[in-house]
């Protein structure tokens, strides 16, 4: 099964990155005058482009930017899959 989910639940987000070794993250650089940098989550081998935070900053982020979090648990082949993408909420 390859499908993908979306979620806004806080819990089932991090869990799922964690579960897949990363962290969550903001590109260097990108803070706006919120102060808010452009989210992502890093991988194994640490990006130098981007800047490690708190679950508390990156849920903070993510929520004031109104994101959810399309994600797959598994590829095609039954593999772990590591894609995910942040998206608009609906509604």
């Amino acid at each position: 099964m390859s499908s993908s989910e979306t979620t806004t639940d806080h819990d089932t987000i991090r869990e799922w990155i964690e579960k897949r070794g990363g962290i969550p993250t903001v590109v260097k650089g990108t803070e706006g005058e919120d102060g808010e940098g452009i989210l992502r989550v890093d991988f194994a081998e640490r990006d130098e482009k981007l800047e490690e935070i708190s679950w508390e900053e990156f849920f903070e982020v993510f929520e004031d930017r109104g994101l959810a979090f399309l994600y797959q648990e598994e590829t095609k082949d039954g593999s772990e899959s590591r894609f995910f993408k942040f998206v608009r909420r609906e509604g």
